[in-house]
């Protein structure tokens, strides 16, 4: 799956295990790396949606249009379909097996 980053700052941080670290800590940096890992060798979102340990979903009220990933309690991956146009079912919602593209919104506790 190809992936672009909210902001650059993101970007070096997600793309250097060293920032990674000094941003997250350690056990959070090797989260956030093993799911960068699996979302760039995912065929599409459809593949991340049934990991159990990942547990992918969309998010509701003022974060409708997202989607979070499991990291650590309570932390999540922020990401969000970056297909032009938006892949959708006929039905209107997120035709998960043909988002091949996302974008990296951030790290952050979805319930705080």
């Amino acid at each position: 799956m190809d992936i672009i980053f909210k902001t650059q700052k993101l970007e070096k941080q997600c793309n250097s295990q060293k920032m990674l670290v000094r941003t997250y800590g350690s056990p959070r940096a090797g989260l956030i790396r093993r799911r960068l890992d699996e979302l760039r060798a995912a065929n599409s979102l459809q593949d991340i949606r049934y990991l159990p340990q990942a547990r992918c979903h969309e998010l509701k009220g003022s974060k409708k249009g997202d989607l979070s990933v499991d990291l650590d309690h309570p932390y999540r991956l922020i990401l969000r379909p970056a297909n032009e146009p938006i892949p959708l079912k006929a039905d209107g919602g997120l035709d998960w097996a043909n988002v091949t593209a996302i974008e990296i919104i951030g790290v952050e506790d979805t319930h705080g």
